[in-house]
């Protein structure tokens, strides 16, 4: 069974716990405190990741660290349908155009939340400014698809680059990042709340549903 060293706060973990769920796939959630306790730079963790980052999964031995490479890792064995890692070319791209863009979310609008919520040393100005300028850019976008008849960031149904987006997007008021200024994204939001399976997590629920805080 994959085990996925885990922090109910991360939003790149709980990407991973949400797909998961969406999947079905069946794995061990093995706590690591992040904060306030740091174990995520103990030896221990390090041992598995040396670059002290969250999250990590075990797949029988196989080791492997970054969110967006193990949601590509998970739909490469368990997608037979290819409905979340599209095997055509163009497709494919556009997801990992995307699964670069939820990194560039994560120094973002995520840094802006680490530092409000746990007091991380970071610009929070700048990284507010940052995923200001992202938002702005996702908000053309999926006003663009929505007019296509695609509300989707890639093609008429949910990919990995909605998954892997999704939750630092979700999570940017908590970073002081207020969403009013765009209605496309909000639309997008709770279209992925309405998934079939989903789960939230604190400060992300489920539409007419309590938050999943397990």
């Amino acid at each position: 069974m994959i085990k996925l060293y885990n922090e109910q706060m991360s939003g790149n973990c709980y990407k991973l716990r949400l797909f998961m769920a969406l999947l079905g796939i069946a794995h061990e959630r093995v706590p690591v405190n992040f904060h306030p306790g740091r174990e995520h730079k103990q030896a221990e963790f390090l041992a598995l990741n040396p670059f002290g980052q969250l999250p990590v999964i075990d797949d029988d031995g196989f080791v492997l660290r970054d969110a967006q490479a193990i949601l590509v890792y998970l739909a490469s064995i368990h997608d037979s349908m290819g409905t979340w890692f599209p095997a055509d070319p163009q497709r494919r791209a556009q997801v990992m155009l995307w699964l670069t863009v939820a990194e560039d979310i994560t120094r973002s609008a995520s840094a802006a939340r680490l530092h409000d919520a746990f007091g991380y040393d970071f610009d929070a100005p700048a990284c507010r400014a940052a995923a200001h300028k992202l938002f702005a850019h996702i908000e053309d976008h999926l006003g663009d698809r929505e007019a296509a008849g695609e509300g989707w960031l890639v093609g008429a149904t949910p990919t990995l680059a909605d998954i892997a987006c999704f939750p630092y997007i979700a999570l940017a008021p908590e970073g002081g990042i207020a969403l009013t200024r765009y209605p496309a994204l909000r639309r997008w939001i709770a279209r992925v709340k309405s998934i079939p399976g989903f789960i939230g997590m604190p400060g992300i629920f489920a539409l007419g549903i309590d938050a999943e805080a397990s």
